[in-house]
């Protein structure tokens, strides 16, 4: 593999994050800071312990993973869907570039922009809260892994989009309603034990309880099913990757 082409791609979708500062760092942060102060000031006051751990900081979590999961999702896709719409993309498929090289230029762009962002909303969450992150390993094992693996799907997007209106119908339409209800402001426990059994149907629901664990040592649900959703929908997400790339689905012209 030619690590040149990777870096160019690679700085060139970093230098677009340095263009767009305020709308690719700032806006985000100051989204999820407002999280804070609303949930944790309104629903705070009435909910003082979730599993022993105070409501402010039980939701920080959360509220990462809502940011890793839309970020991501929307960096990758855009990235990809950009050189579509201009026409550029024929010249780099051209070019003496492999499949996978432009796969991991493009994603790993992605990747990197979302752990940024959550580690800066992480160390922001610490001028609200307390915070301990018991383990530290799995911590960021769970951020890259997220950030990857949704960087993929946001490809994966970018490449099926034939408008700038479809970029954003996943995220909006299925990323955020699904991170809302799969555990980020509230423990999975409080439900009704019908709609218990119908939330772990939510994929969100494990990579969010996962990354709590991670901090707190408590989840809704083992560690071993976290980490096995996540390793699953990275695998969809490769073998979806590989077979447009040797269809040429939505890339030919």
């Amino acid at each position: 593999m030619n690590l040149y082409p990777v870096r160019a791609i690679y700085m060139a979708e970093i230098a677009r994050v340095r263009r767009t500062l305020l709308q690719s760092i700032v806006s985000p942060v100051i989204s999820t800071s407002l999280y804070f102060v609303v949930f944790g000031a309104a629903i705070g006051s009435r909910i003082s312990e979730v599993d022993g751990v105070s409501y402010g900081a039980f939701i920080v979590p959360g509220l990462i993973m809502l940011m890793l999961l839309t970020q991501s999702v929307s960096n990758a896709s855009f990235g990809i869907f950009f050189p579509k719409f201009s026409g550029s993309i024929y010249e780099l498929l051209s070019a003496p570039i492999s499949y996978l090289e432009i796969v991991i230029g493009y994603v790993g762009a992605a990747a990197s922009k979302s752990i940024l962002l959550g580690l800066i909303i992480l160390a922001t969450a610490n001028f609200f809260v307390p915070l301990h992150i018991a383990h530290p390993f799995w911590m960021l094992l769970f951020l890259v892994l997220t950030a990857v693996t949704f960087s993929m799907l946001g490809f994966i997007i970018g490449i099926w989009a034939d408008g700038f209106e479809k970029l954003q119908l996943v995220p909006l339409l299925i990323i955020t309603p699904l991170t809302f209800l799969g555990g980020s402001f509230y423990s999975i426990d409080m439900l009704p034990p019908f709609w218990q059994g119908v939330t772990l149907f939510n994929p969100v629901v494990y990579l969010v309880s996962g990354f709590r664990w991670s901090f707190y040592g408590i989840s809704d649900v083992s560690l071993g099913a976290s980490v096995t959703v996540i390793a699953l929908f990275l695998a969809v997400c490769l073998g979806t990757i590989a077979w447009i790339f040797h269809t040429g689905y939505r890339l030919k012209p």
